[in-house]
């Protein structure tokens, strides 16, 4: 994917969840493209040991649950690598059972991985963004918050709320060239992705 202003030149991918599943093949694929990527997780040694070693590759230690470790990670970035072309949403959890079973707080927790996560780690891009006048910004939800699926209520909660917050920001930070992508993986359909604005 091609961001406007650094077409020609080397992108810069920031990507949380990189310690395992898709957030280390989207690492992958980026690096093999010839991007640099910041890879993040809430833990350092998965990622070097899934991605290596790499003048292109900035592994972070990264809860996207505190505001304050987002703005730190995306501060290191900067300094680095010097802006941040497109910024992949991935981290997240799932806390499965039946509604009834599920406390308050593991809604909570699923609430804050899912949803307020990654709206941390978006607040923190997004002032890079808006001063190099372009960016993306791709989040991973799931077909869960198209459809809801049973015993899968408080994922499904949280996905819902993604799509919600992703469709009302991509028409907020349009102005500024910056767009957005929602991927919906799924197990039992195709994975849908819709691009915005």
């Amino acid at each position: 994917m091609a961001v406007k202003n650094h077409m020609n030149k080397k992108q810069v991918w920031f990507i949380t969840g990189t310690g395992r599943g898709l957030g280390v093949e989207i690492a992958k694929a980026a690096l093999t493209a010839g991007h640099a990527v910041v890879g993040t997780a809430r833990e350092i040694q998965p990622i070097e040991k899934a991605l290596g070693k790499s003048d292109d590759l900035l592994a972070m230690k990264l809860d996207i649950t505190k505001p304050k470790d987002a703005e730190s990670a995306v501060r290191s970035a900067i300094e680095r690598f010097g802006h941040i072309d497109v910024l992949v949403n991935n981290a997240g959890n799932f806390y499965a059972g039946y509604f009834e079973d599920l406390s308050t707080e593991d809604i909570q927790k699923q609430i804050d991985t899912n949803l307020i996560g990654p709206m941390n780690v978006t607040r923190a891009v997004l002032p890079e963004m808006r001063k190099q006048k372009s960016g993306l910004v791709i989040t991973i939800s799931s077909m869960a918050g198209l459809y809801g699926i049973e015993f899968g209520s408080a994922y499904a909660l949280s996905k819902f709320g993604v799509e919600g917050w992703m469709l009302s920001l991509a028409s907020e930070i349009e102005p500024f060239g910056i767009h957005t992508t929602i991927v919906n993986p799924g197990s039992s359909a195709p994975t849908c992705f819709r691009k915005y604005r």
